[in-house]
């Protein structure tokens, strides 16, 4: 131990006395470190993003939709959902909060002059906590409402501020093309969704005023479904499964026509495609890294050149080859974490800029940084090993005769 604490201070001293060639030499280090945990950071918030944006459109939530996603069962020809399809999921499936409809039309909203082109969504008070949606003003639809179809509605906040601007939207009447609608509350600001849609552009109403006023039809096109626990979802799935595969008389895949859509799916594709781009990213920084590294071992080259002499006269009065070793390497291992430290340090700092200029979570693993700057360290042991065995191996003789 003494033997190492020795050489660190001699390449302490060695090295802040060329300071300026310490840092050079860092550099590229101090460059490929920075670069490396400053892209884990920013693709490590960009998947937390996107796990938030999943988690607010709702809680433990599955969404059926008539119609496979691929083959012959396409939406346009397989049969849509019924409000008795809706009972016996509720019945038969286990562990469910929430089983709501949704059917969709496009409508202009009017109001005071003022006109806006938005999508009305009918369903039921369930779809606010499948969604995990909550009020900003008024109420929800009572069950009352809800069961006869009234003509009431709540409006996202892109319609309030588009058609109303600021004034209070609860009690006014809201016209939808041909029809209209009382406002009795105002949805609480959602904003974009991964895709980017606009998730605030709605205006929700009742199941029954959305068929019959907008669409002309009992046709419910796809399902809103909320597991009561997020242990429960792989059961829940399953029931759903066997439930959708009776009602709908499926007997092979092949004839499959509908579609469950798991919102844990879209975390995991979407957070596999920032790892993706995350890993490539660090992949190209990390070249950095190997730049710096062969840059420590070409100045540990020009160093064991200049102090050939200094090495002759250690070797000259009892120092071993691995005493001379040691010393280069260990000065080596200094070059490499010095330039770890600095480059965690401004990548930590570059990962809080990028996080607010892409409107990510600002996320740093300290494991990552450490890692870095350890790898750092062991990179200047690895480069400076070509430098260390050749000053080892000079003859004492020669070394004092150059």
């Amino acid at each position: 131990m003494s033997r190492l604490t020795n050489a660190l201070r001699l390449a302490s001293a060695e090295l802040t006395r060329n300071w300026s060639r310490t840092a050079l030499t860092s550099l590229g280090i101090l460059i490929g470190v920075a670069a490396v945990i400053a892209m884990v950071g920013i693709g490590q918030g960009a998947t937390a993003s996107v796990a938030e944006d999943v988690a607010a459109m709702g809680s433990n939530l599955l969404m059926v939709e008539a119609g496979a996603s691929r083959g012959p069962q396409s939406r346009s020809t397989a049969r849509p959902f019924t409000a008795a399809d809706l009972d016996r999921i509720r019945r038969e499936v286990a562990h469910l909060s929430a089983v709501s409809p949704q059917v969709s039309a496009s409508a202009t909203a009017a109001y005071g002059g003022i006109t806006y082109d938005t999508t009305v969504t009918g369903s039921d008070s369930g779809y606010l906590l499948a969604r995990g949606w909550s009020l900003d003003a008024g109420r929800a639809f009572t069950e009352g409402e809800e069961r006869s179809g009234a003509a009431v509605c709540l409006v996202g906040a892109t319609v309030r501020t588009e058609v109303f601007g600021g004034s209070d939207p609860v009690g006014a009447q809201l016209r939808l093309g041909k029809t209209s609608c009382t406002v009795v509350g105002l949805l609480q600001t959602k904003g974009e969704n991964t895709m980017g849609m606009d998730q605030d552009d709605l205006v929700l109403a009742p199941v029954g005023f959305v068929q019959r006023r907008l669409v002309g039809s009992t046709d419910i096109s796809s399902i809103v479904i909320s597991v009561d626990s997020e242990d429960h979802i792989d059961l829940a799935l399953a029931g759903l499964e066997l439930t959708l595969r009776d009602l709908r008389h499926v007997r092979s895949d092949d004839t499959v026509d509908y579609t469950i859509r798991d919102t844990r799916e879209m975390v995991a594709h979407m957070s596999g495609i920032t790892t993706v781009l995350t890993g490539f990213l660090s992949a190209v920084a990390g070249v950095s890294l190997l730049v710096g590294g062969i840059g420590i071992m070409n100045i540990m080259l020009v160093s064991v050149t200049e102090r050939t002499r200094e090495i002759g006269i250690r070797m000259s009065i009892g120092a071993l080859e691995e005493d001379v070793m040691l010393q280069f390497l260990t000065e080596a291992m200094v070059l490499g974490a010095v330039g770890g430290a600095a480059g965690a340090v401004l990548g930590v700092a570059l990962t809080g800029v990028g996080a607010s200029l892409l409107d990510v979570p600002f996320v740093v693993e300290p494991a990552v940084v450490v890692g870095s700057v350890a790898f750092s360290a062991l990179m200047g042991v690895g480069f400076g090993y070509l430098p260390a065995r050749r000053a080892a191996r000079l003859e004492p003789i020669d070394a004092l005769r150059s």
